[in-house]
């Protein structure tokens, strides 16, 4: 079975997205939230998700899938694995803070 591995980038915008969800609507609200998205990176992996390719203006290989407000950005491993990349709000400016994060997990 494919495995799921968070980068370090994904991590840490997970983090985020749990401290803005608990502070704005509840510890709840919050677990809830996260544990969708952990969900949705499962359901990925058995092929249940459909994904798009990454923009070329990027400049990397992978896809990205919309998680209710975040769009969720993976990449095929060299073992078949799955790295979730990064995870960015609807918001936040796509290609800027993409390559920040994929800069930090290619270092």
């Amino acid at each position: 079975m494919t495995a799921v591995r968070v980068q370090e980038a994904a991590a840490l915008r997970i983090d985020e997205i749990y401290r803005y969800s608990r502070d704005r609507w509840g510890e709840a609200k919050a677990n809830a939230y996260v544990t969708g998205l952990f969900e949705a990176f499962e359901s990925l992996a058995a092929g249940g998700i459909a994904s798009r390719p990454i923009p070329a203006e990027f400049g990397v290989d992978g896809c990205v899938f919309r998680y209710e407000k975040h769009f969720v950005y993976w990449k095929r491993l060299d073992n078949g694995d799955i790295g979730i990349v990064t995870v960015l709000h609807e918001r936040m400016h796509q290609i800027g803070r993409f390559r920040e994060d994929h800069e930090r997990d290619e270092a």
